[in-house]
């Protein structure tokens, strides 16, 4: 089945380090995909590739079948992106933010109103709409640049750390906001949260060093520790990632 992303054999070097090295997967519409690995494993270069912010050194990445360096502005029409540090311009509010990405986006008069206040309501902003996004939490930052992502109601979504910063009420909300949108989507959450993946993804990816390094739905993750039938995450995580199984203390 093809998937509405494809990344086939993504690979980045930064100078002699080898961030992405031949990443291949495909996420088909309704799959909440969990992206997983220790810090420095290459899981925000491979978003940032797949979503065209950065190019491949080699390999290809296509959003609806659109190849993202070829056809970039046809395939960005079809991604939200929620970066790491979700990056926004402090003096904007909420609402004046996210009516500049409508614009930019291709929506103008009665249907930039619409988008914007349907992203607002999604993301539980009303309360600090008008305030200026510099003095907001960094939970509410964090859903500001969550709100940006879903605004034009894309195909596939990339999220960086959806849940990063949020209290534990934001962070059942922002979950089942992404359950809601599953739907007809292709979904990829970038997380070191493991119980996100058991709260909302359908398949989960591990990778290690820039390779995939195990690829199964939460419970076939658990059977892969040898003599363990159904091992917690965290000891799938460190074990496929050191080779060390956990000790109990």
């Amino acid at each position: 089945m093809t998937g509405l992303l494809e990344l086939d054999g993504l690979e980045k070097r930064f100078g002699s380090v080898v961030a992405v090295d031949g990443i291949t997967l495909s996420v088909p519409a309704g799959e909440v995909l969990g992206f997983l690995g220790p810090n420095g494993a290459g899981k925000s270069t491979t978003m940032k590739m797949a979503t065209g912010f950065l190019t491949p050194d080699a390999g290809t990445a296509r959003i609806c079948g659109f190849d993202v360096v070829s056809y970039p502005v046809a395939a960005k029409r079809q991604v939200g992106y929620l970066p790491e540090g979700a990056p926004a311009w402090g003096e904007m509010t909420p609402a004046s933010f996210l009516k500049f990405c409508a614009r930019v986006r291709g929506f103008g008069g009665e249907d930039a109103q619409r988008a914007v206040a349907g992203a607002i309501e999604r993301t539980g902003l009303e309360p600090v709409v008008d305030r200026s996004i510099e003095t907001l939490s960094k939970g509410f930052k964090r859903r500001v640049g969550l709100a940006q992502a879903i605004l034009h109601d894309p195909k596939v979504l990339i999220l960086d750390e959806p849940t990063d910063g949020l209290d534990p009420n934001q962070k059942h909300h922002v979950r089942q906001l992404i359950r809601d949108m599953a739907p007809g989507r292709a979904i990829v959450v970038s997380t070191h949260i493991l119980e996100e993946v058991d709260a909302v993804c359908s398949r989960a990816v591990i990778i290690d060093r820039g390779r995939i390094v195990a690829d199964g739905t939460a419970d076939e993750l658990r059977t892969l520790i040898p003599g363990k039938k159904k091992a917690g995450l965290e000891e799938v995580f460190r074990f496929v990632t050191t080779g060390q199984e956990m000790v109990d203390a």
